[in-house]
């Protein structure tokens, strides 16, 4: 049953005669400082549990690959090389199911960041158009909707949405922060409303190798877009399942007309992955073994933290994929945190993914195996 009596949509407009700067919230991991302080004073140190970041080491058949490619002196091109584009055509085919994908299909990006903050500009969304997204979501969502002086939404239930002037539909599955994965069901209704009013669904699935107590599913999969790619466009990183991060290596896959419009706007303005880069994702989307391994090690961290937070009176919601715990002890997100941080912890309060997470954490599973054992004792 959809939530939306509850927590109605609530929409947000913007002056026209704002800066950029004026148009931004506070930079929200600002406000985790004081408490970062206090976790790292603890005598056995900060146990980094906030942004999930990858500690462990980048693949050497990655590290290779890009080394081989270090030679580089030409400008690299927007859409990427053909073996780029055959490698993530490939893997779309392989692990989402898509039927008939071609390079025009396909749009490598600087990192997924970079794409879910600019790409209502991109689309030319402004001032009268909507944005939606969920209630509880990755920041960077509103932030590209305010960058575009866009309108913007939150929703519990997308199908409830107004679809006058909503011109983009934010969907993230498996869920950041809440690991909540969407159903084939879901996402087969959300995929055949969005189509009907003409609104482009963007699918955020950038942990869908991570489930762990359930199987995600891409839009791009034949039984949700029933073997059509209009209207939807699927985002995915090799950040997570890859430990490249610091790489920035991510792509688009879906509707060719809305890729090929990004691809022309992107070569103006020179949105390129460099060409080491590229080569390491060619190694990346072709070796499935480094991502067995790497799922092994988040398993066990995440088993570990599970069991610690449960017994220590924490209550966990969702997290069935993805690589946090949405965890609370039903007290205000900052009681939480503090409470974490004299036990040397640090987490991201709830309520930097909206207000409806005032009363949770997230507790990411991107540290050592060393910093997590020192988190399940201090919890024990």
């Amino acid at each position: 049953m959809s939530a939306a009596s509850d927590h109605p949509p609530v929409s947000h407009r913007h002056p026209s005669n704002e800066s950029l700067r004026d148009r931004l919230p506070d930079f929200p991991w600002d406000k985790l400082e004081p408490y970062k302080a206090t976790a790292a004073a603890h005598p056995g140190g900060i146990v980094d549990l906030s942004v999930g970041t990858p500690v462990d080491p980048v693949p050497e058949l990655i590290q290779k690959a890009l080394i081989a490619a270090a030679d580089s002196p030409g400008y690299p091109t927007v859409w990427g090389t053909p073996e780029l584009r055959d490698a993530i055509t490939g893997w779309c085919e392989r692990r989402l199911g898509a039927r008939d994908f071609t390079h025009r299909n396909v749009l490598p990006v600087v990192g997924s960041k970079e794409l879910v903050a600019w790409l209502p500009t991109q689309l030319g969304l402004g001032p009268g158009d909507v944005v939606a997204y969920p209630r509880l979501a990755y920041p960077t969502y509103e932030v590209g909707a305010r960058l575009a002086r866009a309108d913007y939404v939150a929703y519990d239930e997308p199908t409830d949405l107004d679809p006058t002037n909503l011109k983009l539909l934010w969907l993230n599955s498996p869920s950041n922060p809440t690991g909540r994965v969407l159903t084939r069901e879901e996402l087969t209704r959300t995929v055949a409303w969005a189509r009907e009013h003409g609104v482009l669904l963007v699918s955020d699935e950038c942990y869908l190798e991570l489930g762990w107590e359930a199987e995600p599913v891409s839009v791009l999969h034949p039984d949700v877009c029933g073997g059509s790619y209009e209207g939807i466009v699927a985002v995915h990183s090799l950040s997570k399942r890859s430990n490249l991060a610091g790489y920035r290596a991510a792509f688009i896959a879906g509707d060719a007309d809305v890729l090929g419009d990004l691809l022309q706007i992107r070569k103006h303005g020179g949105m390129m992955t460099s060409a080491p880069t590229q080569a390491a994702v060619v190694a990346a989307l072709g070796d499935d073994e480094h991502v067995r391994e790497q799922r092994e090690r988040y398993a066990a961290r995440r088993t570990a933290l599970r069991d610690a937070l449960l017994k220590h009176g924490f209550r966990i919601e969702h997290s069935e994929a993805s690589l946090y715990l949405w965890a609370t002890r039903e007290e205000s997100c900052w009681d939480t945190v503090a409470h974490l941080a004299d036990l040397g912890i640090l987490v991201a309060p709830g309520d930097f993914y909206g207000p409806a997470g005032d009363r949770f954490v997230r507790v990411a599973l991107t540290a050592s195996d060393e910093r997590v054992a020192a988190a399940v004792e201090r919890l024990a």
